[in-house]
């Protein structure tokens, strides 16, 4: 064997790219076949397994049941639909539109101040513990969260107790006496769901309101004011439309999560159903999935007529 050969040979060899050297000189050269790579799994996940569903749900929803057997039958018909249009069915849709509305509206007041206050005077470790304050809660269970407030609103509850000690209990009684949002204590009454419901979603309120309001700068306040604005025309004129992205963004998580819930009104509340429970029972207990598929359409539909509207006024512009 000639020694000058095999040194040529061996360095051949050695100068010759592997596998994943080749893969990488392919992918640097083809930044499409990266995004691809990248953005490939997610989207195939979205558009087969979510959206696929969905369409399943939706045409799901457009059968009906044999009032006889009791199984689907597989024909398109809009009878399910009309099946919505009881006054039971009728009753559940509104209650829970409702709900979700006085929980996104009162969840919307109480998260601004706070908001405010965070993105324009809080500094530093005051920040830090703003942030920490508004996200503890989301660090424990939501069936641990869901579970303390029903016994926090029991009648024998922390709550009812203070109430007790401040000399408060006839307030109370008066209000559980109410006929709709009433009941035997709070934890078995409207007024109690509606807590344990604000109390669950105002971080997703505050955190978006907060972040819309970081970016409205504090020299277009200033020049309303030097302008001659008073303060409740410079919050109309230019802290609100500003910072109406952030608003609308932690209302349609309030409004969206409040519209799905099944567990928080099972757990505290009266025994009349919302739109999730009507959901599980239909598609569990009755077996009549052709109704809890209509049922789920209903959040979708009033969440786009939602965002139909928002977008009319303007609530994107900014985004």
């Amino acid at each position: 064997m000639v020694p000058g050969a095999t040194a040529a040979s061996a360095l051949a060899g050695a100068r010759e790219p592997g596998f994943w050297t080749r893969l990488s000189d392919l992918l640097y050269r083809r930044g499409g076949l990266v995004l691809a790579l990248l953005l490939g799994p997610p989207l195939l996940w979205i558009g087969v397994i979510y959206l696929g569903s969905l369409f399943a749900l939706l045409l799901q929803s457009f059968f009906s049941i044999d009032e006889f057997s009791g199984m689907v039958k597989y024909q398109l018909t809009l009878k399910t639909y009309g099946e919505l249009l009881n006054q039971a069915n009728l009753d559940i849709i509104l209650r829970t539109v409702v709900m979700a509305a006085l929980v996104t509206l009162v969840g919307g007041c109480i998260a601004f101040p706070i908001a405010y206050f965070a993105a324009r005077y809080a500094r530093g470790r005051v920040k830090a513990g703003f942030y920490i304050a508004v996200m503890l809660p989301l660090w424990s269970s939501y069936l641990v969260r869901v579970y303390a407030w029903k016994l926090i609103l029991a009648k024998e509850g922390a709550l009812t107790w203070g109430i007790d000690r401040v000399g408060l209990t006839p307030l109370l009684d008066a209000l559980l006496s109410l006929p709709v949002i009433g009941g035997p204590s709070l934890s078995f009454s409207y007024m109690g769901t509606f807590l344990v419901f604000l109390y669950l979603w105002l971080p997703f309120m505050i955190l978006p309101t907060q972040a819309a309001l970081e970016r409205v700068p504090a020299s277009m306040i200033e020049a309303a004011g030097d302008l001659g604005a008073r303060p409740g025309q410079a919050f109309r004129t230019v802290i609100l439309p500003l910072a109406l992205p952030g608003v609308v963004a932690g209302s349609i998580f309030t409004f969206s999560l409040t519209l799905g819930d099944y567990i928080t009104p099972q757990i505290v509340g009266t025994s009349r159903l919302f739109i999730g429970q009507a959901v599980y029972i239909h598609q569990g207990t009755a077996g009549n999935i052709p109704l809890a598929a209509a049922f789920s359409v209903v959040p979708i539909l009033v969440m786009a007529v939602y965002l139909t509207i928002a977008r009319k006024l303007g609530a994107f512009d900014a985004l």
